[in-house]
């Protein structure tokens, strides 16, 4: 047949479809049209079309679905050309699309209702307005009718397009939206100049449009509005007011939305004042300071008076900003100042400063002029006045004045050259910049020159002095003098003489004092300074000198009597014709007698007595004596080289003869020895004593008629040491007894020292009474070996040492265990160290399930631990550790432990008799220490029997059991705490007997 050509469309309309075809070539009497739905074939529109007709619409379709058109053309002859073609109509947009930030700055809200028919879902576009590019492209459900944009730019325009999907049909709805804008932060408004303000903010990118509002807060006027598009970051405002208060407001826009942001305010820099000026006002003590008022506006001016050179700050004052001058009262007189202007406007200022002027100053007061004992010299002092400096003058009658300048800060000058008693008149004045003050006047006269070369000297007379010296130079008007005594300063007399005398005599004064001279030269009101002499009368002799002997000390004492006078002191001299050595010895003036230890014994002496006053001295006649002899020094009682003899030595000190060394016991006293030694022997040997007895010696000096003893001197000789030493450990206790036998002689007692062996401390010291024979050693350390050492004590001597080593007994281990490491022939024993030494362990195993020995072993001193391997499964064990030194022993007590047992062999089950079920194993190795049968009904698994067997059993009968049952047995070998099964077995008990019957 001929096709038709059927082709559809919708022209754009989502509730029609156009049908279009060609007509046969035979041509048509008409067509038929028909819609139903695709798949359920329901009809649902029909329509016809006349001849010569080639198109039909169907109205009132559902949006988006799909429907089966079939068209049939009639031809003549009845007969019939038909066409059926699928068809879609086009979905319908959405209604009431909307697109809103809601205040956001990064998110879009998007909103619509569905439109009419159906639709397989939308596609959404999201572009940004400025840049075209696609931001999102997102596909979702039919049933959908929102979605949230977020992560979007600040202040942007955006345009999303919403496109509804239905078949390879589309319909799209476009619309426009802003978000909202962010406010720019951080905003800052700083003065660039006087006439400019710099705004800088951050952020900026947030917003389309940036607005920005410049007000002057004096006025309240607006100065400046300004629009920036994004991005823009700052912007200096010029042509404005110096010193003015301004604020800045800045707002962000984005389409409809406009954000409020921060604001600031600013100051613009002052501009400082001109012409300023300080000069003296009317008033005394003022200045007045002017200025030229500035460009601008300003708060107030500060107005700073500085004083002197550093330009201190005196005085703050403030004025209103319209002010051009101010007047300060009360200032100090000849000061410097200069002022500060100073506009403030805000937190800024600007200063401008003036020249420096002075107040008029004052004449300084407290003013002297002192000679100071000078004769050529004058020295002005004043009052410290304030100014610039000072003007001196000084003017003598007789001479033109001098004129001096001096700076500040000086307050005295020394005039120098001047003559000798010269009156001299002084003025001074304080000088400030221009200005100098009235003058102060004061006079003075300089002082005389004293006498010159003044002497006083004796003439070897003991009551008479003679003074001289040489005219003073011009000015001196006379001489007068002072005589006083040198010592007390006390007044004798006074002497004036006129300017021509140059010498006199002092009479009827005392022998041997020390004078002083004071003599002044006179000018005037003033004396010289005063020169001065001094001598001495010359001294009497002494009278009356003797010389005795004194025995304790030794020495010679010497007497004198005192002659008329002073007397500074006396010199005494000894010597002896036998000695080429002399005594001089100065005393003082009070002493009348002298005792001159040290001396030679028994040697004759000579003394002179000689008065000394000053330089002068005068001597007696000679004295003599004899002295003591001394008795001997240094004697020392040493043991000899055997225990029963002593050394006696001396040092002799002279002036003895024969010397008597007797010797006794020091208890009794009584002389035992009596051996004379003549003069130059200072050694004795004494044999045939008591060992380690204490003696006593005294050696006996002679020297004429005088007998003197030496000090008793003790020794002792060296006693015998101790015989047959032994040393032995105590059994219960870490000590060792020791025991020796006593030596002939005598002993204050014995020493005993305890070193452990192969250490390097401090052997232990014990000290025994001289009757013991034994003693014990307590607190030692278990298993060490000790060397003892024993020696008889007497008196600081020790005799020759005897020695013996012998050990402690060692400490027995403690906390012993054995234990089961899960092993069937393994067991681990362990212990704690026991204090002190030893030489090494022994531990013994014992089986006690065979009761014999099964292993010893030897570990090293500082073992804690061992495994013993390739035990006998299921036995008892017991083990013992000994702590071994030398042939000391100490063990710890026994602990016991089992080994796992194995599992029973070759378990057999068989069933005698209904009733009954019969077991038998084979013990593993050695066996266990009992076995374990339990059987359990296998179908309840309820235990039903269960017996403990001796480790002989190898079979056992369980009865009254039920018959036709099966049963699960199992056996386990036990020891101890531990027990090993065999797996379950089962068996059934027979039928009734009766039945098998």
């Amino acid at each position: 047949g001929t096709l038709l050509n059927v082709s559809v469309s919708d022209h754009g309309r989502s509730d029609s479809l156009l049908l279009s075809w060609d007509e046969p070539e035979e041509g048509a009497k008409g067509y038929s049209l028909a819609l139903s739905s695709l798949g359920l074939g329901t009809l649902l529109q029909n329509g016809s079309a006349g001849p010569n007709t080639t198109s039909f619409w169907f109205h009132g379709l559902t949006p988006g679905t799909r429907y089966e058109i079939e068209v049939t053309a009639m031809l003549a002859c009845m007969e019939t050309i038909s066409q059926t073609i699928t068809a879609q109509t086009s979905p319908s947009p959405v209604r009431n699309l909307s697109l809103s930030s809601g205040g956001s700055s990064t998110s879009l809200w998007a909103a619509w209702a569905h439109g009419p028919g159906q639709r397989r879902g939308y596609s959404l576009a999201l572009y940004h307005s400025d840049s075209q590019a696609l931001v999102r492209n997102i596909s979702i459900p039919p049933n959908a009718s929102t979605f949230l944009f977020d992560g979007l730019l600040p202040g942007s325009e955006y345009a999303l397009k919403v496109t509804t999907l239905a078949g390879s049909g589309q319909a799209s709805t476009s619309i426009h939206q802003w978000t909202a804008p962010s406010i720019p932060t951080q905003l800052r408004l700083s003065p660039g100049s006087s006439t400019s303000l710099v705004a800088t903010w951050a952020d900026a990118s947030g917003a389309a449009w940036l607005h920005l509002e410049l007000r002057n807060l004096l006025t309240r006027a607006v100065t400046t509005t300004l629009s920036a598009r994004r991005g823009l970051t700052s912007y200096t405002f010029q042509h404005l007011h110096p010193g003015t208060q301004y604020w800045l407001g800045l707002s962000a826009t984005a389409g409809s939305y406009t954000a409020v942001g921060p604001n600031a305010t600013a100051w613009t820099y002052p501009l400082s004042p001109g012409n300023v000026t300080l000069s003296s006002a009317d008033e005394q003590s003022s200045l007045q300071a002017r200025w030229s008022i500035p460009v601008g506006h300003r708060d107030f001016y500060l107005v700073t008076l500085r004083e002197g050179e550093d330009s201190v700050p005196t005085r703050n004052i403030s004025v209103g900003g319209d002010n051009g001058h101010v007047t300060f009262h009360g200032l100090s007189p000849g000061k410097q100042y200069s002022v500060q202007v100073t506009v403030v406007a805000g937190p800024y200022q600007a200063s401008a400063f003036s020249t420096t002027t002075w107040t008029e100053p004052l004449a300084p007061s407290g003013v002297s002029l002192s000679s100071q004992g000078s004769a050529h010299s004058l020295l002005a002092s004043w009052e410290e006045a304030m100014g610039e400096g000072y003007l001196l003058a000084l003017s003598p009658a007789e001479s033109p004045v001098k004129n001096t300048s001096l700076l500040r800060g000086v307050t005295s000058f020394t005039y120098k050259g001047l003559h000798p008693g010269t009156l001299y008149t002084f003025e001074v004045s304080t000088v400030a910049g221009p200005y100098t003050s009235s003058p102060q006047c004061i006079s003075n006269w300089t002082f005389p020159l004293p006498p010159e070369q003044l002497t006083l000297s004796n003439g070897g007379h003991s009551t008479s002095l003679q003074a001289s010296w040489r005219a003073a130079a011009s000015g001196s008007t006379g001489y007068t003098g002072t005589l006083l005594e040198t010592k007390s300063q006390k007044w004798v007399r006074n002497v004036t003489v006129g300017n021509d005398w140059t010498n006199v005599t002092l009479e009827d004064l005392v022998p041997g004092r020390q004078y002083t001279l004071e003599v002044a030269a006179v000018a005037g009101p003033y004396r010289s300074p005063v020169q001065s002499a001094t001598d001495w009368t010359y001294p009497l002799a002494p009278a009356g000198v003797t010389l005795t002997n004194t025995r304790r000390p030794l020495g010679l004492s010497a007497f004198w009597d005192k002659a008329a006078g002073d007397v500074d002191q006396f010199h005494l001299q000894l010597y002896s014709k036998s000695h080429a050595a002399q005594r001089n010895i100065s005393v003082g003036p009070n002493t009348h007698n002298f005792t001159f230890l040290g001396l030679s014994p028994g040697t004759q002496y000579f003394l002179k007595v000689t008065v000394l006053s000053g330089p002068y001295r005068s001597s007696s006649h000679f004295a003599t004596e004899w002295t003591y002899p001394l008795s001997l020094t240094n004697v020392t009682v040493q043991p000899g080289r055997r225990p029963q003899e002593l050394h006696i030595s001396w040092v002799e000190s002279g002036g003895g003869r024969d010397h008597l060394v007797q010797l006794s016991v020091a208890e009794s006293l009584s002389v035992i020895r009596n051996v004379s030694v003549p003069r130059g022997v200072s050694q004795l040997h004494l044999e045939g004593l008591v060992p380690g007895s204490r003696y006593r010696v005294e050696i006996i000096s002679q020297a004429g008629p005088h007998r003197i003893s030496s000090q008793t001197a003790i020794g002792y000789t060296v006693p015998l040491p101790p015989r047959s030493l032994s040393a032995s450990p105590v059994s219960i206790a870490w000590a060792l007894a020791v025991h020796w036998e006593a030596a002939p002689g005598q002993r204050d007692g014995y020493l005993l020292s305890v070193l452990e062996e192969g250490s390097s401390a401090r052997p232990r010291s014990l000290e025994v009474g001289k009757d013991s024979t034994n003693v014990t050693v307590p607190q030692l350390e278990p298993g060490t070996c000790y060397l003892v050492g024993i020696w008889a004590v007497a008196g600081p001597y020790r005799s020759l040492p005897k020695n013996v080593t012998s050990c402690t007994v060692p400490a027995a281990p403690t906390n012993l265990s054995l234990t089961n490491p899960g092993s069937s022939s393994e067991l681990y024993t362990s212990w704690k160290e026991p204090p002190g030494r030893r030489d090494h362990y022994r531990i013994t195993l014992y089986s006690l399930s065979t009761q014999s020995r099964v292993q010893v072993q030897t570990l090293s001193p500082d073992a804690q631990n061992i495994t013993w391997t390739h035990l006998e499964a299921g036995s008892r064990f017991a083990v013992q550790v000994t702590a071994v030194k030398g042939l000391l022993e100490a063990s710890s007590v026994n602990v016991t432990q089992w080994t796992h047992p194995l599992a029973p062999a070759n378990l057999t089950l068989g069933s005698p008799s209904a009733s009954a079920l019969w077991v038998s194993w084979a013990a593993a190795g050695r066996g266990a220490e009992g076995f374990v049968v339990d059987v359990h009904d296998t179908a309840s698994g309820t235990l039903v029997g269960h017996t403990v067997l001796g480790g002989d059993a190898r079979s056992h009968i369980f009865r009254s059991l039920s018959p036709g049952t099966l049963y699960s047995v199992a056996v386990r070998a036990t020891a101890g705490p531990f027990h090993a099964s065999t797996p379950n077995l089962t068996h059934c008990t027979r039928e009734c007997d009766a039945l098998l019957a």
